[in-house]
């Protein structure tokens, strides 16, 4: 069979291989990844110990003690000359992540709003009233990098990164929005915070989010947000 069209794989280390669909953060792009990746839950190749969907990439890593480089990469390049489109229906409803915009919770949202030539109300409002998918998860322990933000609130990085970036802080990096999982530091303009937690290292499913996920942002009041923050401390 012939791989999907416009796709590469190559070697990644000595345990893993990459194959990639694009070299552009697109929708079309990531339904293929994400196409390939549900492909590979309903059937994985022997040897498979994991696999990881990106931007434009999907990572698989194997065993090597189980398949050879060759046999494993003769089996992903078999399947990709199977790729079936998404099955659609499997994906979950948005998830709705309460925020709470401004203030405390959001020292950037002025920077942002003045950065654009709009109010901070504006933003909020363009911001929440979109529909995000999240193209990956990385760089922290469940951090979701969402698509499809509107270009009217985009904003450069902080110059110098922030040491301590609080958890559930919500963040605007360039065209792209993401949420803090966990405090770490971090460069992106911080326009508000979600009580909820997104990465819960114990739990059996540790990461709320994953890619291909869809999320919308819900705007919450400060006595919200604590009141979540109460709920979730209290015995």
């Amino acid at each position: 069979m012939n791989p999907e069209p416009d796709s590469s794989i190559g070697p990644l280390g000595d345990a893993a291989v990459v194959v990639c669909f694009g070299d552009a953060i697109d929708p079309e792009i990531h339904d293929k990844v994400m196409s390939f990746a549900q492909q590979i839950d309903s059937s994985p190749p022997p040897g498979l110990v994991e696999h990881v969907p990106a931007f434009t990439t999907v990572t698989l890593v194997y065993d090597p003690l189980v398949r050879s480089f060759d046999e494993f990469h003769a089996a992903v390049l078999d399947m990709l000359g199977s790729v079936a489109p998404r099955t659609v229906t499997a994906e979950r409803d948005p998830v709705e992540i309460p925020v709470c915009y401004g203030g405390e919770h959001g020292p950037d949202l002025d920077f942002v709003a003045a950065h654009n030539d709009v109010t901070p109300d504006e933003v909020i409002d363009i911001h929440s009233g979109t529909t995000y998918v999240v193209y990956m998860i990385g760089f922290a322990p469940g951090f979701p990098y969402l698509g499809a933000m509107s270009p009217r609130i985009a904003a450069p990085r902080l110059d110098t990164p922030r040491q301590a970036v609080p958890a559930g802080s919500v963040g605007i990096a360039g065209s792209q929005t993401g949420i803090y999982p966990i405090a770490t530091p971090g460069g992106w303009r911080l326009i508000g915070r979600t009580p909820m937690q997104l990465f819960r290292a114990r739990a059996q499913t540790p990461s709320l989010l994953a890619a291909g996920d869809r999320v919308r942002f819900v705007a919450i009041t400060p006595a919200e947000y604590d009141a979540v923050v109460a709920a979730r401390a209290a015995p």
